[in-house]
């Protein structure tokens, strides 16, 4: 200190370090004020915001208030500029979580609003955070005086030799990245991969994509090895899908009966079972003259891949039992095959220990079909 601390220095800093202290706790009163009319909102980007100044503000008016105490005290030049160095870093290492804390939120926010599902891929929000912190950790060291050109010059000879060592985690990475930019996949989609793995994205980070089977096991997928799959995805270009039911009729049957009972089947399924499209416009299509039966193909609509399944089971089963009511027969499948005999040798042994040979006729006339089904 350059001088004696008197009674007067002391109030000063004290009036200083209460009005931090008081500016800090009217500011949360605001804040938290605000953050109730934000979560009024439909966008979720002023959540983040005001979660965030949440926690930077208050020590903003901390740190104010610390600073003005030192500025009333009567200290030396060193220790002044000591104070100043240790708030500011203290800022700044705040404002970078802050930073951090907003950026990140506000890049889930829109992950998910895009995607249109309750997850978000990681992968963005990872590398937004990362970025965040390297650049308030490169301005903590510049305020501290130390000079990071050196050190910007050594990670790029560095990197060069963990991007050598790194290649297929590089690889993985940059090929998610490239899989969400381009929107082939997202989460929330139902995929199928030439590889045979099948299930929902879950989640697409740094370095995999996990994906649930409908069994709710989870399958870890590299980044790089799902890019270069030939892969089926169920959601895009939009949600909703059509599958083909396989049927068959006997040759009998009243070919318009069978249309019209099947008709009111599907219209009964589509406005009774969970996962239907009611507004989807079904068909029947008669296509084989199969062996034992007229095969034709009915036509559905499903909200989703998974929903297909229960479409299925009560559509099947209902259909039965129409036509057992109806007196429509589904044949069982059944082959005609006609069988040729001829002349038939059969050996004979004589007393001697000769063998003789004794033709023997068929029963069926020589020629003819027999036909057995």
């Amino acid at each position: 200190m350059t001088h004696g601390l008197t009674m007067d220095h002391a109030v000063r800093a004290g009036i200083a370090l209460v009005a931090g202290l008081a500016g800090a706790f009217l500011l949360r009163l605001l804040l938290r004020w605000l953050a109730g009319h934000a979560g009024r909102t439909r966008w979720g980007g002023d959540d983040v915001m005001v979660d965030a100044l949440r926690t930077v503000v208050p020590w903003l008016a901390v740190a104010g208030g610390v600073s003005g105490a030192a500025a009333a005290l009567p200290l030396t030049r060193t220790v002044q500029h000591n104070v100043n160095q240790v708030l500011t870093v203290v800022l700044i290492f705040v404002a970078t979580l802050t930073a951090a804390r907003v950026v990140t939120g506000l890049v889930r926010t829109v992950t998910t609003s895009r995607s249109g599902v309750a997850g978000s891929a990681t992968i963005f929000v990872n590398i937004t955070r990362i970025l965040v912190l390297a650049i308030g950790f490169l301005v903590v060291l510049q305020t501290l005086g130390i000079s990071i050109a050196p050190m910007l010059t050594a990670l790029g000879v560095g990197g060069l030799a963990v991007a050598l060592a790194l290649q297929d985690t590089l690889a993985n990475l940059f090929a998610g990245i490239h899989i969400l930019a381009s929107k082939t996949v997202q989460p929330g989609d139902y995929i199928q991969l030439s590889s045979g793995e099948e299930g929902y994205v879950e989640d697409i980070n740094w370095r995999q994509t996990t994906v649930r089977e409908l069994s709710n096991n989870l399958v870890v997928i590299p980044n790089g090895q799902l890019a270069k799959s030939n892969m089926t995805n169920f959601m895009r270009p939009e949600q909703q899908l059509t599958i083909l039911v396989q049927a068959g009729v006997a040759y009998d049957s009243d070919l318009e009966q069978v249309e019209r009972v099947t008709m009111e089947v599907v219209a009964e399924v589509m406005t009774e079972t969970t996962g239907a499209v009611p507004d989807h416009e079904p068909a029947v299509r008669f296509h084989t003259f199969g062996d034992s039966r007229i095969g034709f193909t009915v036509i559905l609509g499903v909200g989703e891949f998974s929903d297909q399944y229960r479409i299925k089971h009560e559509f099947i089963k209902r259909l039965h039992r129409r036509y057992r009511e109806e007196g429509i027969r589904i044949p069982a499948p059944a082959r005609t095959v006609a069988l040729q005999q001829g002349a038939v040798v059969i050996p004979q042994q004589r007393p001697g220990g000769d063998t003789a040979e004794r033709s023997a006729h068929d029963p069926f006339r020589a020629g003819a079909d027999q036909e057995i089904s």
